[in-house]
């Protein structure tokens, strides 16, 4: 990424937190953050979605980073729609990335959604099942579910506490399979679709939550 579309995300990233949408700390090391889904790909995706995009991380950075992949930037609030669309704007995406307003549950089931991207990717979206099951179904098979683990995590040295958290008997309802884990420097892991999430999924809005799948 350039100096200057760095400078020109700051800039987008400290309006986004004075509208209350991103938290305290370091917009660079916020952007940093973001870049780390990255990490492994050779290639960038020809699609992705960004689940829950809320101030616009890691999306806006990711629409910057990737300017030839199709970027979708789902969120339900309208007034964070609002604000990522201008965003998109100013930092001369709107050719390559949309805001989309809809619920994931509903979202998951819209024919031009899903089972159309090769890569999700969710920060702090929700709990692993909640994450999972409104992310599967917006997923190709080959295509991947990256998320942003809680800080801790990497001294998980023998992969237990991600083992309960992300079971492989409920990744497997939903078609996905646990793929690897990476620290670059903050704490990331990855889930590849196996086989089609089923019709099923996801369940209505706010079921996810209510009745984890695990």
């Amino acid at each position: 990424m350039t100096p200057a579309a760095s400078t020109a995300l700051d800039a987008v990233l400290e309006r986004s937190r004075s509208l209350g949408f991103l938290g305290p700390g370091s917009l660079r090391v916020q952007q940093d953050h973001a870049l780390g889904f990255t990490a492994g790909r050779e290639q960038p995706p020809a699609r992705l979605l960004d689940l829950g995009s809320g101030g616009g991380l890691p999306g806006l950075v990711l629409a910057v980073h990737w300017p030839a992949s199709e970027v979708v930037l789902l969120e339900s609030s309208a007034r964070r729609c609002a604000f990522l669309t201008e965003a998109l704007t100013e930092l001369g995406c709107d050719d390559n990335a949309t805001v989309v307003r809809a619920r994931a549950e509903d979202a998951g089931r819209d024919g031009a959604l899903r089972g159309r991207f090769d890569m999700v990717v969710a920060r702090g979206f929700g709990p692993p099942p909640v994450t999972a099951e409104c992310s599967a179904p917006f997923l190709g098979v080959g295509g991947r579910l990256v998320v942003s683990e809680p800080p801790g995590d990497e001294d998980d040295l023998d992969g237990s506490r991600a083992a309960a958290r992300w079971p492989a008997s409920g990744l497997a309802l939903l078609g996905l399979v646990a793929e690897r884990a990476w620290t670059t420097p903050y704490h990331y892991r990855s889930f590849v679709l196996e086989a089609p999430c089923p019709d099923t999924y996801p369940r209505r809005d706010g079921v996810p939550a209510k009745r984890p799948l695990f």
